[in-house]
């Protein structure tokens, strides 16, 4: 689809002629004799650019403008023959991107047309690379998984939420077994593939509302929003379960599986953040202790452990 431009204009003569014009040039362009006709036809399809009379019956075109700006994405040039009454710092403080005096010169208003699309492309891409800096920001870049530098940002967000409505929070803290054993005798590169598989399952066993983090090395978190510790350890059993059951095939092609301890523990209110992953921390190791491959819970604020084993 080629770009859109609706030209709203009360004298049908300059609304039409200009109308062709544009199509002329290349442009879809559509007309509206009215403010109100022109905003339930963006509130249809939506348009690029509108060029809008500002001295039309009804609603003008400065309040058209400031309309369109506040609930649509378009940008709006406007015209006027009547300069002595409305400035090019009128239209612009309420929103325009361009300001043209009547009678139109048609190659000067393509040129002005042109131009504003131009800034747009420009502003469009730019906030793109912005968005895509700040997903690198916080995303670890082998796993895609968030990284620990947003962990600790969204686990004092979620901490916050769960004392303020009185939900209930818990935290899965997971490590892969004898990861470094599987790297020294298959190499990195193989060692990162089932990194990366591990976050695809990980991913695949949570929630909509759940978050998982690649911790660092070969541990990762998952924050589990009002979960209570007995459901999250249902949830690490799924994903416990989901792992052993895959099958790696590293050089020379024999299957190997890998396994995972996990550590799980719920949120103490008001308790500070080191305290509350310490403890999914220490829960974890319990599992290690025990064996690997099995799901260890520490509840606040009694050190009471419970072990899933396979």
């Amino acid at each position: 689809m080629g770009q859109r431009i609706l030209i709203v204009d009360d004298k049908p003569e300059i609304r039409d002629s200009i109308c062709e014009y544009m199509r002329i040039a290349g442009f879809e362009a559509e007309s509206a004799a009215s403010a109100e006709l022109a905003l339930d036809r963006i509130r249809q399809a939506p348009f690029d650019v509108m060029i809008a009379d500002i001295a039309m019956p009804g609603l003008g075109g400065l309040e058209l403008t400031r309309l369109v700006k506040r609930d649509h994405c378009a940008d709006v040039i406007v015209m006027t023959g009547y300069t002595q009454n409305y400035s090019y710092e009128d239209a612009i403080n309420i929103g325009a991107s361009d300001f043209v005096i009547k009678p139109v010169r048609y190659e000067e208003l393509l040129l002005r047309v042109r131009r504003v699309l131009r800034e747009r492309e420009l502003t469009d891409e730019r906030n793109r690379m912005l968005e895509k800096l700040q997903r690198l920001a916080i995303t670890d870049g082998l796993t895609t998984l968030f990284n620990s530098r947003h962990f600790y940002s969204q686990l004092e967000l979620e901490a916050d939420r769960s004392i303020r409505y009185k939900h209930p929070l818990a935290l899965l803290l997971i490590d892969i077994d004898r990861f470094k054993e599987f790297n020294d005798s298959f190499g990195h590169l193989e060692g990162d593939k089932v990194l990366v598989r591990f976050s695809q399952i990980m991913k695949s066993c949570l929630r909509a509302n759940d978050s998982a983090y690649r911790y660092g090395g070969e541990e990762f978190t998952v924050i589990l929003p009002e979960t209570a510790a007995e459901e999250a350890r249902t949830v690490a059993q799924r994903i416990r379960a989901a792992l052993e059951a895959e099958r790696f095939a590293p050089p020379p092609g024999r299957p190997v599986s890998k396994t995972i301890s996990i550590g799980v523990t719920e949120y103490a209110p008001m308790e500070d953040m080191t305290t509350f992953i310490r403890r999914a921390d220490e829960a974890m190791y319990v599992s290690k202790q025990n064996g690997r491959n099995r799901v260890s819970v520490l509840a606040p604020p009694v050190a009471r452990i419970s072990n899933s084993t396979v």
